[in-house]
């Protein structure tokens, strides 16, 4: 579970650069470089494994953490994020198997072993 918890915290997200639509959870945020070490650009790992979980599956402390997380996010981070689950083959394909779309997404996460973790709602 603690796999999936982090997964769907939300930190360094989805593809990186501007796909980056949520802001960390506190304890699974990365603590930042000393302030005299150089910043290398991040580069996320590449895609090997997707799970598509659906929000009302999740354990209900972790539910509350990524509520609270949506509850602070744009309509426009939300929508680069969708965009960026499109432009993904293995995403989109992911929730095609399942019946969803990049509409039901509302929150993904890809950890360093590549695996990514979308958290769908399902609409209406």
């Amino acid at each position: 579970m603690r796999m999936i918890m982090l997964a769907a915290a939300g930190a360094a997200f989805i593809l990186a650069g501007p796909a980056s639509a949520q802001a960390p959870i506190p304890e699974a945020a990365p603590k930042p470089p000393p302030a005299s070490a150089p910043q290398a650009p991040a580069t996320p790992p590449a895609i090997k494994s997707v799970s598509v979980v659906d929000l009302d599956e999740l354990p209900e402390a972790t539910r509350g953490q990524i509520n609270e997380l949506l509850a602070t996010r744009t309509a426009d981070q939300l929508e680069r994020l969708r965009k960026a689950i499109e432009t993904a083959p293995v995403a989109k394909a992911a929730l095609d198997a399942k019946g969803l779309t990049a509409r039901d997404v509302v929150i993904a996460q890809i950890d360093d072993a590549g695996e990514l973790t979308i958290v769908t709602k399902k609409a209406g």
